[in-house]
């Protein structure tokens, strides 16, 4: 996970991901990762400008609480992502 630090930017992949099983399982679970997702981008952008981040950024506490948090809500999002889509028929 530490790409996600040196490009923030990538965090708009699993957003994109996210908005697509959402769409196609009407399951809010997905969405709700997505924009969990959508808010860590300007977080992460903040902290590598150094804008939330005064002086020594290169000891992240502060992941090991939100990457845990995101890895399970996209584990739990792509599980309710699946089983929505296995109800709905694909029109």
């Amino acid at each position: 996970m530490a790409i996600l630090i040196e490009w923030p930017f990538l965090g708009l992949v699993p957003v994109a991901i996210f908005a697509l099983l959402y769409l196609r399982s009407r399951s809010r679970v997905p969405l709700v990762a997505g924009l969990l997702w959508a808010l860590y981008l300007p977080y992460e952008l903040a902290m590598k400008y150094r804008i939330l981040c005064s002086g020594e950024c290169n000891i992240r506490i502060d992941l090991l609480v939100i990457y845990p948090g995101l890895i399970l809500m996209s584990a739990l999002a792509i599980v309710m992502a699946v089983r929505g889509m296995r109800r709905r028929p694909v029109v």
